[in-house]
């Protein structure tokens, strides 16, 4: 059996009070930690997540990362307790800034929605993200994962893009993520009738990419986890990662050729490289020395950061 160590962090950092940070076989486990509410979305839990993937950024020993919910729940969705009002930037944050003629700057940072925060920053990190998705997981609940790379579903699962049933439209940048994810017609459905529906219909409408019994899903996760961590190479994942996810917004396929081209010429003078078909020439396991922090490519990052204005 696996045992967890929860890390907290050192020097300034303040210990986690809304999610666990958990790091064993170079696996770090994130678990959303507020059972008592389902482990509903609130503004510390974004903070923490944000913060979570920043360090899991900075850790060349964290070579995967799983997200799972505390108790039985993945995430309720937003945290309601602050009732009609919970979605009212004005009511709960103060009054946004204003253009002269009374109209809203949607400039004003205040605007920005949390969630989309925390899928943008999954969004960029360097290192695979799994879902475990152990229990009932409805709006940001469901829309955070869409930025993860796979997700696996307890049979106690239930999955629900409910924003039309609250007079609201979906978020975490889920326009984006979802039809790319499932297609348009079934991001469509689920969104306009904002039902919730269990683990067998997120597998047969591809949200997910396996269904197990609730007593398997940490360790089915760990299991790929492992995998990866034991035989790939981490800048090579890491470039993977991002080369993938960014692609699907490319309007040509010359984009792509470009960045592959950039690749296979950089990575093609490393020691990584090297080590991995020696390796396989030996047969042997490789030892792969690179590291995310020090060793990314020169023309890393190759986009251009869309700063929010």
């Amino acid at each position: 059996m696996t045992i967890h160590k929860q890390e907290h962090a050192g020097g300034n950092q303040m210990p986690f009070e809304t999610i666990k940070y958990e790091v064993a076989e170079q696996i770090l486990t994130i678990t959303l930690n507020r059972p008592e509410k389902l482990n509903a979305f609130n503004p510390a839990m974004q903070r923490e997540l944000i913060e979570a993937f920043d360090r899991a950024d900075a850790d060349d020993d964290i070579r995967a990362v799983i997200v799972t919910g505390e108790g039985r729940a993945f995430c309720a969705g937003a945290d309601l307790s602050s009732g009609a009002d919970t979605f009212d930037r004005d009511a709960r944050r103060g009054p946004v800034r204003r253009n002269a003629d009374g109209s809203v700057d949607y400039a004003d940072p205040q605007v920005r929605d949390g969630g989309g925060q925390v899928t943008l920053r999954i969004f960029k990190c360097l290192k695979p993200v799994i879902a475990a998705v152990n229990g009932p997981a409805v709006g940001i609940g469901v829309t955070m994962q869409l930025a993860m790379d796979i997700r696996i579903a307890s049979e106690a699962a239930r999955f629900g893009f409910v924003f039309s049933q609250r007079g609201i439209v979906p978020e975490a940048a889920s326009s984006w993520f979802l039809p790319r994810i499932v297609g348009i017609a079934q991001a469509l459905e689920w969104c306009y009738t904002g039902r919730v529906f269990p683990a067998q219909e997120a597998l047969d409408g591809k949200l997910v990419s396996r269904v197990v019994p609730a007593d398997q899903l940490l360790a089915t996760a760990r299991t790929l986890a492992k995998e990866i961590a034991a035989k790939t190479a981490p800048v090579s994942v890491a470039l993977i990662r991002q080369m993938m996810w960014r692609m699907l917004g490319a309007d040509d396929p010359m984009e792509a050729h470009k960045i592959d081209s950039r690749g296979i010429y950089e990575r093609g003078r490393s020691d990584d490289v090297k080590e991995g078909v020696s390796s396989f020439l030996e047969k042997r396991p490789a030892q792969f020395k690179n590291k995310v922090t020090s060793d990314m490519p020169a023309y890393f990052p190759w986009w251009d950061e869309r700063e929010y204005k």
